[in-house]
């Protein structure tokens, strides 16, 4: 089965910096198959030839080796379950929208906290607008300042659960570098 590990904080701000070389590598000596990477970010796409649960406390301890030895925080999302949430269009004419940028926050569980949506914190511009299947979807629209503000720090506090965010954008095109397969 074609999956997505999402890597929490990976090559941001000069922190966390792995080679995605190196990550494909972990991924294929944990037992993944047709291992790529999309982008710096910490995309891994693979297929799962005995099922993801088997293969995650190989994947951390092989990709925890990278990071001296620490376990990073992976989101593991089925292709299947993004390609759910792009056909599901939960940002509707936003997706249009110059002036904001959307994000998709995967958890890397379930919160004990039942927040009510939606959230926000606007002095960060954020609003956070509903979950898919857990997983939170949010606005952010630009500060004074003119910057725009970032939402995973905030959302991991509501919730009480890691997180790692990409931008709606990059949902949907790691969601078609997985759907084109291995070179």
């Amino acid at each position: 089965m074609t999956t997505v590990a999402f890597l929490r904080a990976i090559n941001v701000g000069g922190r966390g910096v792995v080679k995605m070389a190196d990550l494909q590598k972990a991924f294929t000596a944990a037992g993944c198959r047709s291992v790529r990477t999309f982008i710096a970010s910490g995309n891994v796409v693979f297929d799962a030839p005995v099922g993801v649960d088997v293969l995650r406390p190989r994947i951390l301890k092989k990709a925890g080796a990278l990071f001296g030895g620490v376990e990073p925080v992976i989101m593991f999302r089925t292709l299947r379950e993004l390609e759910a949430i792009v056909k599901a269009a939960p940002f509707g004419a936003l997706t249009a929208d110059k002036t904001v940028k959307l994000y998709a926050l995967f958890m890397a569980g379930t919160s004990t906290r039942k927040p009510t949506f939606p959230l926000a914190l606007p002095k960060e511009g954020l609003e956070a607008i509903g979950t898919n299947k857990g997983d939170v979807l949010v606005v952010s629209r630009r500060k004074p300042n003119g910057w725009y503000g970032f939402p995973a720090n905030w959302i991991e506090r509501e919730l009480g659960v890691p997180a790692t965010a990409r931008t709606w954008s990059t949902v949907m095109k790691v969601v078609e570098f997985a759907k084109r397969g291995a070179p």
